[in-house]
């Protein structure tokens, strides 16, 4: 029994890779056959959605930062 769950979950995964690399491909194939107005709104949705994902980013470094040093516990660069 144990000598098959290798074998199955192999191939389980490969059958699931397959499939997720074969839909990769045609979505990007299909994505180059947009018009450059839909291409261009996607950019700039992307780019604040990015700006938004920094920022957020940034708060939580200070918020953990201002917690790590309220609770006394050694922040400094060796």
């Amino acid at each position: 029994m144990m000598d098959w769950i290798p074998i199955v979950f192999v191939t389980f995964k490969f059958l699931v890779l397959g499939t997720g690399m074969f839909f990769a491909i045609k979505w990007h194939y299909d994505q180059g056959k947009r018009n450059e107005k839909e291409a261009r709104a996607v950019l700039r949705a992307g780019g604040k959605v990015a700006a938004v994902f920094v920022l957020l980013l940034l708060g939580l470094g200070l918020v953990t930062f201002d917690l790590v040093r309220m609770f006394g516990l050694d922040v400094t660069f060796p």
